[in-house]
């Protein structure tokens, strides 16, 4: 009777243990597309610290040190207590499991971690771990398509949709147009794309820490499509489910206005603490983008992100977030990018000019040396470079593409752009293509600026080499405007031509030369000082060129708005949605060779009878129409700064 006896008494001494353990729920176990939060709950925790804190793992298999990221308890209001409740915003599907662990963080004892953040502070240990949580898997366990974006194809009637699964089965596209019933559709097939972790170039992205599967990029083209149409869409497959209903406005290449969104530097936000601050500005700019994209209605718009697009920098999962923050924007409106020094660079990468020797041997790629970028968009164009290392080539570098009256020029900074190159030869070709009577407007993009008041000081020599290679190809060529990213402000310059200024009005008639303009401020939070005057070392003063018309700090976007008369570009605040600065210009038929269409013409032709008889009639009707012409001028607003 004794073994027995002792049996009991060690059953319920385990039992005893056991229900003062620490537990850890997460709750939903399957994310559905309802589903908004996911909620830890824990309890017992015994003489809880303000340091404690949950980690987040995809998938479950993960070593305690590579988490995603984590949250501390103190963010419940009843931490203290040993029990509490956290909300976490929904997740991306990353096509593994979710898990969740609980870590003791004694104040007493400091981390032993040694990764920094990007304040250079010790992340967490992993050393004490109190519960594990149970499994949270989104619906379809990675079927389902995710990550929807359009972009323009070569063919104006054509529409490329990209999107994200776990497998590599048969997907699809179907499409109709508006008022066709399902069964009507159109159906095209999906090529499906990877990459491995051995085709990273370097740490972080090769790591366990940095590196998750990225599942597979399916590609399909919507062809046969009407001009200026509204079509519904969905993509996936019968046995692994299908996406929503999506809708877009077909491309119109001889419709009569443009209307673009353009900024640079985005970045992703996530709702949790992880390796470097994440932007939550980010989401303020989808934001508002959505609410213009809404107030246009079926209007056909576009949406260009000029370099440094998710900074993953090598930690593959911000990729899942970002194409998840924007997906209210790209599934509805095409999405363009370029290739910038957080998607690229690395000291192996193939181009390294003499004189880039502190621009491009730098790690702001995090060892993604480009690669999921080219995988996971599909620009126009065939622009590609060997990495030399069997990994996939680089991709999506230079193209354009026409959208009613303006012609659209993307550039790789990062890759060889001088006299002789690939590259120099497509910008020079595509500009002398460029038919004028269809497309009176140029917008050139790249990510580096060419011109900029910014203390980057690094790049002063990129930026005179993008002068002496490009510059004059946007003069001889009349490119209208010419966008860049890579210093996280707004920066307006007046028309320029070899650092002089032909312009400084904010509305002005065309007059042979691009207006500059910095756009990095959609979210990045890092930010660049303007230069200093070199004779204020201790209190310094950052004057304003004479040549830079506007320049401020808020986050925010462009917008852009074309007729075949004029081009508009405005700067709308992240903090009010207010326009905080814009630009007219307008069409001069003589400099641009432009055929202009007969409402043009007759609008011209208005204008010089109403200037012959203001000199007929005299004084007062020149007058009359001196003041109606003032009334008229848009009154710039004063710099932020100033």
């Amino acid at each position: 009777m004794v073994v027995p006896f002792l049996l009991l008494l060690h059953l319920a001494v385990n039992a005893a243990a056991a229900g003062d353990a620490t537990t850890l729920t997460a709750s939903p176990a399957t994310i559905t597309r309802s589903d908004q939060w996911i909620t830890l709950r824990w309890s017992n925790l015994p003489s809880p610290s303000p340091l404690d804190y949950v980690a987040l793992y995809s998938p479950p298999s993960s070593a305690d040190l590579d988490y995603l990221g984590f949250l501390f308890l103190n963010a419940s209001a009843s931490w203290a207590t040993g029990a509490g409740t956290l909300l976490l915003p929904r997740l991306p599907d990353l096509r593994a499991p979710y898990q969740f662990r609980l870590f003791r963080s004694p104040p007493a004892e400091p981390s032993t971690n040694t990764r920094l953040d990007q304040d250079h502070d010790p992340l967490p240990d992993a050393r004490h771990r109190a519960a594990v949580s149970g499994d949270v898997r989104a619906e379809g366990n990675g079927s389902r398509p995710a990550q929807v974006h359009l972009a323009f194809a070569d063919a104006p009637d054509e529409m490329r949709v990209l999107f994200v699964c776990g497998d590599a089965g048969d997907r699809a596209v179907r499409y109709g147009l508006l008022g066709r019933r399902e069964e009507e559709w159109e159906e095209a097939p999906a090529e499906a794309r990877t990459y491995e972790r051995r085709q990273m170039c370097a740490y972080p992205a090769n790591d366990t820490v940095g590196w998750r599967d990225p599942g597979f990029v399916f590609d399909a083209l919507m062809k046969g499509l009407q001009p200026g149409r509204k079509y519904f869409y969905k993509v996936g497959s019968d046995s692994g489910g299908w996406s929503e209903k999506y809708s877009f406005i077909s491309r119109d290449i001889e419709a009569n206005e443009t209307i673009a969104f353009l900024f640079g530097d985005l970045g992703t936000y996530v709702p949790y603490n992880t390796y470097f601050r994440t932007p939550q500005e980010s989401l303020s700019t989808v934001k508002w983008i959505l609410r213009d994209l809404e107030a246009i209605g079926d209007r056909a718009a576009l949406v260009s992100h000029i370099g440094d697009i998710s900074y993953a920098k090598g930690y593959a999962w911000l990729w899942d977030h970002f194409f998840e923050q924007i997906e209210p924007i790209s599934s509805s409106t095409p999405y363009h990018v370029c290739i910038g020094n957080h998607e690229y660079d690395w000291p192996s990468q193939p181009w390294s000019p003499s004189w880039a020797a502190n621009i491009y041997n730098g790690k702001d790629s995090g060892g993604e040396c480009g690669i999921p970028y080219s995988i996971k968009f599909r620009m126009p164009g065939n622009s590609s470079l060997s990495t030399g290392t069997g990994a996939p080539d680089t991709q999506n570098l230079y193209y354009s593409f026409d959208a009613g009256v303006v012609h659209f020029v993307y550039m790789s900074t990062e890759t060889d752009f001088t006299q002789g190159s690939a590259q120099h030869s497509f910008i020079m070709a595509d500009l002398q293509r460029v038919n004028r009577s269809r497309t009176p407007f140029i917008v050139f993009q790249g990510h580096r600026p060419m011109y900029t008041s910014s203390n980057e000081t690094r790049d002063t020599a990129h930026r005179e080499q993008t002068i002496q290679h490009l510059e004059q190809l946007f003069v001889k060529h009349n490119v209208t405007l010419a966008l860049w990213g890579h210093i996280h402000r707004y920066e307006r310059f007046c028309p320029m031509k070899n650092y002089q200024c032909l312009n400084t009005s904010s509305s002005f008639v065309y007059p042979g030369a691009p207006v500059h303009v910095v756009i990095g401020m959609s979210g990045q939070d890092y930010q660049p000082s303007w230069e200093a005057r070199p004779d204020h070392p201790d209190v310094p003063i950052f004057p304003q060129p004479e040549r830079s018309m506007y320049r401020g700090s808020e986050f925010g976007y462009t917008k852009l708005m074309a007729t075949r008369e004029k081009l508009t570009l405005v700067y709308i605040g992240n903090h009010d949605g207010q326009v905080h600065d814009m630009v007219e210009i307008f069409l001069y038929n003589n400099s641009m060779h432009v055929k202009l269409p007969p409402k043009v013409i007759w609008s011209y032709m208005g204008i010089a009878s109403s200037v012959i008889l203001s000199l007929l009639v005299g004084i007062l009707a020149g007058f009359l129409v001196r003041r109606k012409r003032d009334s008229g001028r848009w009154i710039p607003i004063v710099n932020e700064e100033a």
